[in-house]
This record gives C-alpha cells, structure tokens and sequence, in this order.
C-alpha cells in the first residue's frame, strides 16, 4: 500500500497526529477517534493495524495493554516522495509567509492611536450641544 492510501485516510490521519504528541495506549487512541469519526472499537484496530503493517507505527506490550507510537522512518519516505511536487507550492508558501512578516512589521511600525482616538471622541462628544429635534 502507497503512503498516500495510508495519508488518505481521515481518521489515520487523525491517528497519527495523537501518536505525534507520544506514545499512547490503543484503549485512549480508541476513546477519541471513536468520540471524534463516531466509528466502532474494531474499526479503530483496523486503522491502526494498517498503520503498523505500513510502517506508520510500532506497537509493544505493555502488561494487557498495546502501547502505540510513531515510526517516522515511513513519514519521512512519505516526505521525499512529496519532495518532487515542492517546486509548486513552495514559492507560494515562501510568498505568503514573506507578506505575513511585512504585515507584522507595519503592524508594529504604526503607532497605536486607538486610545488617542477614544479620548477625543469622548473629548468631542463632551464639548457638542445637545442637538434637539
């Protein structure tokens, strides 16, 4: 199976983000993804018996608990694979991120006149006659 039929899929996506933050138990990963995808406990084992015969995880005993983690050998196989198709996008990311700084740096070049503002708004609004119909 391609890592992008693994990647593909939405709930082991979700697995192995959970996995990202450490090793974790299959009871816990299956708490959540069951809440979160509304799918059964097998199902659960199902995805995560995919990701540990693709590489994506490993697991081990612990006690009558199965401890599961990240493998990032077959993310980084992933990785250099999508390493072909970066000369798309790339040059759009680095664009972005260079009108995200820009827009950061005026942000913080301009003075605050929020306050300025309020006080002579209420200042102004003090000063003026009622206005009567």
């Amino acid at each position: 199976m391609h890592a992008l039929d693994i990647l593909g899929d939405p709930v082991r996506r979700r697995l192995l983000e959970l996995l990202a933050d450490g090793e974790t138990s299959a009871g816990e990963l299956g708490e959540i993804v069951q809440r979160e995808f509304g799918i059964s406990q097998p199902a659960v084992s199902q995805h995560l018996r995919v990701l540990r015969e693709s590489g994506f995880a490993t697991v081990r005993p612990e006690g009558a608990r199965r401890i599961y983690a990240l493998h990032t050998e077959s993310l980084e196989m992933a990785d250099a694979w999508f390493d072909q198709f970066r000369r798309y996008w790339q040059p759009h990311l680095d664009a972005l991120g260079t009108e995200l700084a820009r827009g950061r740096r005026a942000r913080r070049l301009i003075p605050d006149t929020t306050d300025a503002t309020d006080a002579s708004t209420e200042a102004s609004d003090d000063e003026m006659p009622d206005k009567e119909n």
